[in-house]
């Protein structure tokens, strides 16, 4: 509906001075809007295939809702970053679900860090290492700014992820070290 309404679109967007003005539902609705098919597809490709790993993870927590709860709230902390970096901008706008789809890959990474997971559905690639080189380049691409990709979000939505795993599941780190050490390919 927002790609075919400008007016419900710029409404849903994550825009730092509305937020400061008091619009604070925009740090859930930017995550239900994409810039296009390509970008909403991927999003939805990436948290079917690693949400479904992890859901039963977070399903027992909140009467059955904890998946939801998990990924709207890393929807949320992935934007907090981004917000306090541009609360005075007023060119500043976001919009996507990456915040929290980063959540649940890294949530499931602590699951299977070994775990084969196909680099533009082609090139094989264990979980742990994508894992490395996913930080490093949302690093590097975040200092290098000038794209319109919130390379933040991303780091800040995979931090979340893993932190909120390891709090609900704690023996996920132990799980998680006993994985990297004994590789299974």
């Amino acid at each position: 509906m927002a790609w075919q309404n400008k007016t419900l679109f710029n409404r849903l967007i994550f825009y730092p001075p509305a937020i400061s003005a008091g619009q604070w539902d925009r740090f859930v609705t930017h995550g239900f809007i994409h810039a296009d098919s390509m970008h909403l597809l991927f999003n939805m490709f990436t948290l079917y295939f690693f949400g479904r790993a992890i859901e039963g993870l977070y399903r027992e927590f909140v009467f059955g809702y904890g998946f939801v709860i998990f990924y709207v709230l890393a929807i949320v902390a992935a934007m907090i970053p981004s917000y306090i970096k541009n609360k005075r901008n007023a060119s500043y706008l976001s919009l996507g679900a990456s915040g929290g789809v980063s959540a649940v890959l890294f949530a499931f990474i602590l699951l299977a860090p070994w775990e084969m997971i196909y680099l533009f559905a082609v090139i094989p690639i264990p979980a742990i290492v994508f894992a490395i080189a996913y930080v490093a380049y949302s690093i590097y691409a975040n200092k290098q700014g000038g794209s319109n990709i919130n390379h933040l979000a991303h780091l800040w939505g995979g931090a979340f992820g893993v932190v909120a795993t390891i709090i609900l599941h704690p023996p996920i780190l132990l799980h998680f070290l006993n994985a990297l050490i004994s590789p299974q390919f």
